[in-house]
């Protein structure tokens, strides 16, 4: 190995850690703030748990299973409500936006259920599908849907349109243009699509999990608050919190694969 390639890891650890520590300072500033304002009662505990008694609960629920239990159901309800929604989102865009007579048949029906709040359409899901999975997994199919279908339909309006008629010139079929064209130059809009379609699937889980459920992280919470145990709730939005980035980052690592071939501004 070059002494060239010695120094460059070199500078890249020091550096990893420097952003490592950048990113921790002010989440950490906050908890310690946090701990002292608690422990010394300038704010209420029951309002404000300490990040100490937030700790003791979630070993607690930890050791006792119940996070687990209820993490797993929750986890499973936002996939397959992500890859309904999403995966619908996706043809459809495709659909609109390489189809002007789709786009004329379908956009405006479609814009119009976007601007209805998920909220709105709860009573009617638990009227049509009852309390069970079939509602939160729409509800979370809903919240999924429309950013990856805008994103998509806009990545494909974005193309060259000199592209489609080089594809045309070289006799690409409908699907070859789609494969070799299509899609590869959309792919920043469509990676884009379902880091926001993950995001908003954790959103509805919490609206689909809050009103109606017997199980599951959103249920765990109601259930604390109900007996006004603040470290439950809080958490229950830490794991939602962290499950959320988790998520994001492994789609963001995907769409770093993916898109290796895309020089862009690094900051």
């Amino acid at each position: 190995m070059s002494d060239q390639a010695i120094t460059v890891r070199t500078a890249e650890g020091p550096g990893r850690l420097m952003r490592l520590g950048l990113g921790l300072l002010l989440p950490g500033s906050v908890l310690v703030l946090w701990q002292l304002l608690g422990q010394y009662g300038v704010i209420s505990e029951m309002l404000f748990p300490t990040p100490y008694s937030i700790g003791q609960a979630f070993v607690t629920l930890a050791s006792s299973g119940d996070l687990w239990d209820n993490f797993k159901i929750s986890a499973i309800r936002v996939v397959y409500g992500f890859l309904l929604g999403a995966g619908l989102g996706l043809l459809l865009g495709i659909s609109v936006g390489l189809f002007r007579s789709s786009e004329k048949l379908l956009d405006p029906s479609l814009q119009m259920i976007r601007m209805i709040p998920s909220l709105a359409v709860v009573p009617l899901f638990i009227l049509w599908f009852g309390i069970g999975e079939e509602s939160k997994v729409l509800l979370i199919a809903k919240a999924a849907f429309f950013p990856l279908y805008i994103n998509t339909f806009m990545g494909i309006r974005d193309v060259d349109n000199k592209l489609f008629e080089v594809s045309r010139v070289l006799g690409f079929s409908r699907l070859k243009q789609i494969t070799r064209l299509v899609l590869p130059a959309a792919l920043p809009n469509i990676m884009l699509g379902v880091r926001l379609s993950l995001g908003l699937s954790w959103l509805g889980l919490v609206v689909a999990e809050l009103i109606a459920s017997t199980s599951g992280i959103g249920y765990m919470m109601s259930d604390a608050r109900q007996f006004a145990d603040t470290p439950v709730v809080f958490v229950g939005i830490i794991i939602f919190a962290a499950a959320g980035l988790v998520s994001d980052t492994l789609i963001r690592l995907l769409e770093g694969r993916m898109l290796r071939w895309k020089d862009s501004y690094q900051g």
